[in-house]
């Protein structure tokens, strides 16, 4: 589990077939091999650590729901190690298990704000409300508005210039993770009883 609070943004140093050698100073200080890290709010293994170089497996599956097959060396991911019991919640409950991706329709600056619209898949619409949580990209954001084909979030320029969104654009794709909670509640009104 994750909280959504980005620690630092990593870069890509070498991508090899599906394994992805990621440099991060900070995430890099207490992990061990079997820990798991999230990459852009992927949660991965770590299979190998070198002073702050840290390996990653990636699945097809993985590769399939998010937009880590779009990296190339050198590029920027957003790392947030596991939350420990006892730690700071500081966001919400991400679990690291990226729902789908979906693209920046807009970034517009608003006063001491950013707000980013982005197209709203079908398969989590009923997920997203107003005031509700996502995890963009690992990043644990709530949402200002909903329509029917796009909801926004609001990002405050600290957010923005600490994580991998200060280089997106419009189009760019994001991993997006709907609120569990919203996923538990809508499994129980599914179940017969």
């Amino acid at each position: 589990m994750f909280t959504g609070i980005v620690e630092e943004v990593g870069k890509i140093i070498k991508i090899e077939g599906k394994s992805f050698e990621i440099k991060g100073d900070i995430v890099t200080t207490d992990i061990s091999n079997g820990d798991s890290i999230a990459v852009n709010g992927a949660c991965l293994t770590v299979t190998n650590i070198e002073n702050s170089i840290f390996t990653v497996d990636v699945t097809p599956e993985t590769l399939s729901r998010t937009n880590l097959g779009e990296l190339k060396n050198f590029d920027e991911v957003n790392l947030e190690r596991s939350m420990t019991l006892g730690g700071r919640m500081g966001g919400h409950l991400v679990q690291g298990h990226v729902d789908c991706v979906c693209s920046v329709n807009s970034i517009e600056i608003i006063e001491n704000q950013s707000l980013v619209s982005i197209e709203l898949p079908i398969s989590v619409k009923k997920y997203i409300v107003e005031k509700g949580y996502v995890a963009i990209d690992g990043i644990s954001l709530t949402v200002v508005k909903k329509s029917d084909a796009i909801f926004s979030v609001a990002v405050i320029p600290y957010t923005l210039s600490n994580t991998v969104l200060k280089n997106r654009k419009k189009g760019d794709l994001l991993n997006l993770e709907v609120d569990i909670i919203a996923k538990y509640i809508e499994g129980f009104r599914q179940v017969d009883i």
